[in-house]
C-alpha cells in the first residue's frame, strides 16, 4: 500500500457556543481538513489542523507541500514518514508553529489509515486502556460572557448531565480580585459541591496574581487552575504550583515534546495538558503522555474531542477529555457525553467521516 495523493480544504465554522446556548461570538473558527489517499481502493485517512488564524491559507499550503513529499510512501510506516518530513522541512522551519501544525494533520490521517487497514479503532492501536472516558464541558462559561450568562449556563450544564465543566478567570476590563472571586463563588453555588469545576486563565496573570487570587478561590474546590502564567515561564509555574493546593494544569500552548521535558523537570505542573495539533499529531502526543506517566502525572486534552477520546482512553494516566465542540460540525457523527463520559467509537480508525455538506457550506 502506498500514499497516492491528498485533498485539502479550508473550512470556516461559525464561532457559536452550542453546549448551553451562549452568546454569539464574532468571527469564525478556521480549520484545514485533509483526506490522505492510498493505493488501496476506498482506504482514505482523514486529518485536520487549526490555529492558522489569518494564516490559515498558508497552513493549508504547508499541509499540501508536506503531503507532496510523501507520495509513494507506505502509510503504515508512520515514524519513518514523520522523520522524513522533519529532516526535509522541520530542520529549517520547525519544530514549532506552522510546520508542526501541518505535520499533525498528516500524522492524524496516517493513524486513521492504520486503524482502517487493521480494522480496529485508533484507541485500540495506541493502548486500548478503556472504552469509556470522563469528559468535561468547555466553552460555555467563557470570561467574555456576562456573569449572568455564566451562572445560567453552569446550571444548565448540570441539568444536561455534565459532571465536570470549565470556566475562565482573568476577566476583561477593570477586573479586581473581588470580581474574580465572585465569579467562581456564584458558579460554584449554581452547580453545587459535587461537580468538578476547572478554571482557565489563558496566561493572563503574573506569578504574584496567580498566587494571590489562586489562594482566594481555593475555598471553592477547583479541580484545577490552567495556564495561570506564560506557558514558558517554568520557574513561575512551579512557584504557583508550590504555593497553591489547587492542582496546576498547563501544556496546551507548547509545541513538541522537548518543552514538556523542561516543564516536567521543573515540577511546573500537576496535570499535563496536551494538544494533538501542537504536539505533532498522535505520534507526538503519545510520547508526551508517556513522559508524563514517568513523572507520575495525569494527562488531559485540549480541543478536538473527536480525536482525543481515542488518546485519553488509550493510556493509563488519561484523566479527562475536554469537550470543546468547535470541530464537531466537520463530521457526520461525533461522540456525545452520556452520564459525564464519552464512549470510544468502535469503528476502524478514528471512526469519523467528514460531512460533505458542511464542508461545502463553510468552505473558505
Amino acid at each position: 500500500m502506498k500514499i497516492t495523493g491528498c485533498s485539502t480544504s479550508i473550512v470556516l465554522l461559525p464561532a457559536d457556543e452550542p453546549l448551553a446556548g451562549g452568546p454569539t461570538i464574532p468571527g469564525t473558527r478556521n480549520f484545514v481538513t485533509l483526506e490522505l489517499h492510498t493505493s488501496q481502493p476506498g482506504l482514505v485517512g482523514i486529518g485536520l489542523t487549526f490555529f492558522g488564524g489569518p494564516l490559515t491559507a498558508a497552513l493549508r499550503h504547508t499541509v499540501d507541500l508536506l503531503c507532496s513529499m510523501i507520495i509513494g510512501e507506505d502509510p503504515l510506516r508512520i515514524e519513518a514518514i514523520g522523520d522524513k518530513l522533519r529532516s526535509a522541512a522541520g530542520a529549517s522551519a520547525g519544530p514549532g508553529g506552522m510546520f508542526t501544525l501541518a505535520l499533525s494533520a498528516i500524522d492524524i490521517a496516517l493513524w486513521d489509515i492504520k486503524g482502517k487497514a487493521f480494522g480496529v479503532p485508533v484507541s485500540t492501536l495506541v493502548g486500548g486502556h478503556r472504552t469509556r472516558v470522563p469528559t468535561y464541558a468547555s466553552g460555555a462559561l467563557m470570561r467574555n460572557f456576562t456573569l449572568e450568562d455564566g451562572v445560567r449556563a453552569a446550571a444548565m450544564l448540570v441539568e444536561q448531565g455534565w459532571r465536570q465543566m470549565k470556566t475562565q478567570l482573568a476577566l476583561p476590563g477593570e477586573t479586581t480580585p473581588d470580581r474574580e472571586e465572585q465569579r467562581i463563588r456564584l458558579i460554584r453555588e449554581a452547580i453545587g459541591p459535587d461537580i468538578d469545576l476547572m478554571c482557565d486563565i489563558n496566561q493572563r496573570w503574573d506569578v504574584r496574581q496567580a498566587i494571590s487570587i489562586g489562594q482566594r478561590v481555593e475555598q471553592y474546590g477547583l479541580f484545577w487552575l490552567e495556564d495561570v502564567v506564560a506557558h514558558d515561564d517554568y520557574p513561575g509555574l512551579a512557584a504557583v504550583a508550590r504555593a497553591l493546593n489547587t492542582p496546576i494544569a498547563a501544556g496546551e500552548y507548547v509545541y513538541g515534546s522537548v518543552p514538556f521535558r523542561h516543564m516536567l523537570e521543573a515540577r511546573s505542573v500537576d496535570i499535563v495538558m496536551i494538544d494533538v495539533l501542537r504536539a505533532g499529531g498522535i505520534t507526538g502526543w503519545l510520547k508526551i503522555a508517556g513522559m508524563a506517566q514517568a513523572f507520575n502525572l495525569p494527562v488531559v486534552s485540549h480541543l478536538l474531542p473527536e480525536v482525543h477520546v481515542h488518546l485519553i482512553s488509550a493510556i493509563p494516566n488519561g484523566l479527562t477529555v475536554e469537550y470543546m465542540p468547535w470541530s464537531g460540525a466537520l463530521f457526520q457523527e461525533v461522540p456525545f457525553m452520556k452520564d459525564g463520559a464519552l464512549e470510544v467509537p468502535q469503528k476502524p480508525g478514528l471512526g469519523l467521516e467528514f460531512d460533505s455538506r458542511a464542508l461545502a457550506r463553510f468552505r473558505g
